[in-house]
């Protein structure tokens, strides 16, 4: 019996081909919505104990046990963030990420503060998700119709154009036939001078 039979090194792995990519993202961003949470909980602590201790002038923070998470979102809320996160395209995963990021380590909010950053960011992104795909519509609608204008433009300026039957007057015309032109340049309007 060989050692890779074991461990299972030779099949490949389930667990990644039976998630799609909407799942992964969703997962992806709910876990650095928690763990900004986390975050921001640990940033209040260290406050409240700064505030203890310069308010006091003793620090007793080595004696307090904290509970390891103290704030959780509510469910509803949690299926709405989740929802909102479906609607953003695996490739703006990292941007979203790295844009709630910034708007954490600029704010410095309390721990209820975060979902509604994380909330503000979703639609931001959302907002530009959907303004880049009706840009992109536009350009294929553009290009289509430019596409489509180009070639009626060639067969109707083709079907125009005969050098042999022409109903517009010109002056080579008058002038092949022999008779005088008029004072008018025809492809200039007339201006008279009345007195």
């Amino acid at each position: 019996m060989s050692l890779a039979s074991w461990f299972r090194w030779n099949e490949p792995p389930s667990r990644i081909s039976q998630r799609n990519p909407t799942e992964m993202v969703v997962e992806t961003l709910m876990m650095e919505l928690s763990w900004q949470i986390k975050q921001a909980e640990k940033q209040q602590r260290e406050r409240e104990n700064e505030y203890r201790k310069i308010k006091t002038g003793v620090d007793y923070g080595w004696l307090v046990s904290y509970p390891k998470h103290n704030y959780d979102i509510s469910q509803g809320e949690r299926l709405q963030l989740e929802d909102m996160c479906t609607k953003i395209n695996p490739s703006y995963c990292g941007p979203v990420i790295v844009r709630f990021r910034q708007v954490v380590a600029e704010y410095e909010p309390e721990a209820q503060e975060v979902s509604r950053l994380f909330r503000s960011v979703l639609q931001e992104a959302a907002e530009k998700i959907k303004e880049e795909e009706e840009a992109k519509k536009l350009a294929r609608q553009w290009n289509t119709k430019n596409r489509t204008s180009l070639s009626l433009a060639t067969f109707k300026s083709r079907s125009r154009i005969s050098p042999f039957i022409s109903d517009i007057k010109t002056i080579s015309e008058d002038v092949e036939r022999g008779t005088q032109p008029t004072r008018r340049v025809w492809s200039m309007p007339e201006f008279r001078n009345t007195k």
